[in-house]
């Protein structure tokens, strides 16, 4: 949960930095518009990919303890067999 809420407000940042910059920025108001806009769809681009890579991690961590999980409920299964057939 840190790592999604530190690189969302990273993100966050950048997006407020930049938009900034372009407002300051002494251009004409068309450009400026054109700038915002063509800087937003990056920010947007890259909050998705960011977004993207961090459910690409949680998938593959989930699976990951999934699979870990499995393996250690079917040595728990047979060493409770072998207890028993000791027994």
């Amino acid at each position: 949960m840190k790592t999604r809420n530190t690189i969302l407000g990273l993100l966050a940042g950048v997006a407020v930095g930049a938009t900034l910059g372009i407002l300051l920025a002494p251009d004409k108001g068309e450009k400026t518009r054109k700038k915002i806009i063509s800087k937003s769809k990056e920010t947007k681009d890259k909050l998705k990919e960011s977004f993207d890579d961090f459910l690409d991690t949680v998938s593959e961590k989930y699976s990951s303890l999934k699979v870990e999980g499995k393996d250690l409920l079917h040595k728990e299964k047979e060493a409770i067999k072998e207890k028993m057939e000791k027994a």
